[in-house]
């Protein structure tokens, strides 16, 4: 039976490192939000240009629940590959079963049936600036942007859409991480508050003799 931990928190948090560091430690797999957008290609350029794509409504979350049971469950499944220049589906990518699994994102917390799926559930917290700058780093490096258009896009959707939508799911977190410090602080916390669960987690035993900071 697979452990799930769910990642949530604002754009540029830092949700995204943490997980890999996660993932890296324990062997686990990661179901990242971003790769479940909708498929936009059957509207033209213009239209997908138009939508508002920080909130809720714009993710998959039928697929993604169905890719996150199946593997829990020992099945392989096709992950979305998603392009973030075309608003697309580009291919997919084979996701084996893992004894952890991870699912990361801005509404990782959002949807009450996913929530139900984590036996632990993060919010990765950060200053408001810092989310900014990493988010507009990202964007140009990694997703063809340019700072205007990133800065534009956050003060009409991102921020507003942060303040609705993500910023209230800090509530349903059984731990908040400030990622402002050095990533292997925020594994810690991650891994003492798995070792607070106690006996209610036997299925986290297969990690016992890794679940000790380092």
């Amino acid at each position: 039976m697979a452990s799930i931990i769910g990642v949530a928190g604002g754009t540029g948090a830092g949700k995204t490192a943490i997980v890999q560091a996660l993932a890296k430690r324990f062997g686990g797999v990661s179901l990242d939000l971003d790769s479940y957008y909708l498929d936009r290609s059957g509207i033209s350029a213009e239209e997908r240009g138009d939508l508002n794509y920080d909130e809720p409504s714009a993710f998959d979350v039928t697929l993604l629940l169905d890719h996150l049971r199946r593997p829990a469950a020992g099945e392989m499944v096709w992950k979305p590959r998603y392009s973030f220049e075309s608003h697309s589906r580009t291919g997919a990518e084979k996701l084996f079963p893992a004894s952890l699994i991870l699912v990361e994102g801005l509404f990782a917390l959002w949807w009450e049936e996913l929530r139900a799926c984590m036996d632990l559930k993060v919010f990765v917290d950060a200053p408001a600036d810092l989310r900014l700058l990493r988010r507009i780093r990202r964007d140009v490096s990694e997703r063809g942007r340019n700072v205007e258009s990133v800065l534009d896009q956050c003060v009409y959707t991102v921020r507003p859409m942060h303040e609705r939508y993500v910023e209230p799911t800090r509530l349903h977190a059984d731990l908040v991480v400030g990622n402002s410090e050095p990533i292997e602080d925020c594994v810690k916390s991650v891994i003492a508050a798995v070792q607070a669960k106690g006996g209610k987690w036997d299925h986290f035993s297969q990690f016992s003799s890794h679940l000790v900071p380092s």
